[in-house]
């Protein structure tokens, strides 16, 4: 992670991460946080697992991880994102729950999209992954090579 975007794209994740977390515990304790509940709990554990290896992945730079990271996304809160939006439709006012969920489904498909259009349009990801603080030691065959010359040209003669 070179860049300061996916630095705090990472931090955003981790928090959602964790904001998602609460709400399955107090869902499995049969408690709402600020009005929110998880819709499926056994898919929403299968989301908190792999957007572990998300987190490992985009911090990697790997465009996989921030596919992965939008599609379990998008299959989730997708569905919650329509539902509110139909009940909006019909004149009928959300709740404090609802609106707190459809806040939160919103994020959960904007924050992968992010993550995936920084993925995107960082040009060093595949052109040029080196790191230049140190290629000028590591990778100066140039430099190597005058000093082979002149170490070669040293006539000191020992007694």
């Amino acid at each position: 992670m070179k860049k300061m975007s996916t630095y705090l794209l990472v931090m955003f994740m981790i928090v959602f991460w964790v904001v998602r977390i609460i709400v399955t515990l107090a869902g499995q304790l049969g408690k709402d946080f600020l009005g929110m509940v998880p819709m499926n709990e056994m898919f929403e554990i299968v989301i908190l697992f792999a957007t572990l290896l998300c987190l490992i992945l985009v911090a990697k730079r790997k465009l996989v991880g921030s596919l992965i990271y939008l599609t379990l996304h998008a299959i989730y809160f997708g569905g919650d994102i329509t539902s509110k939006l139909n009940i909006m439709a019909n004149n009928t006012p959300l709740t404090l729950g609802q609106s707190s969920q459809l806040m939160f489904s919103f994020l959960g498909i904007v924050l992968p999209i992010a993550v995936l259009i920084d993925l995107l349009l960082d040009k060093n990801r595949k052109n040029n992954p080196k790191d230049k603080k140190t290629d000028w030691f590591y990778k100066n065959e140039n430099f190597d090579r005058e000093l082979d010359d002149r170490a070669d040209k040293n006539n000191y003669r020992t007694m």
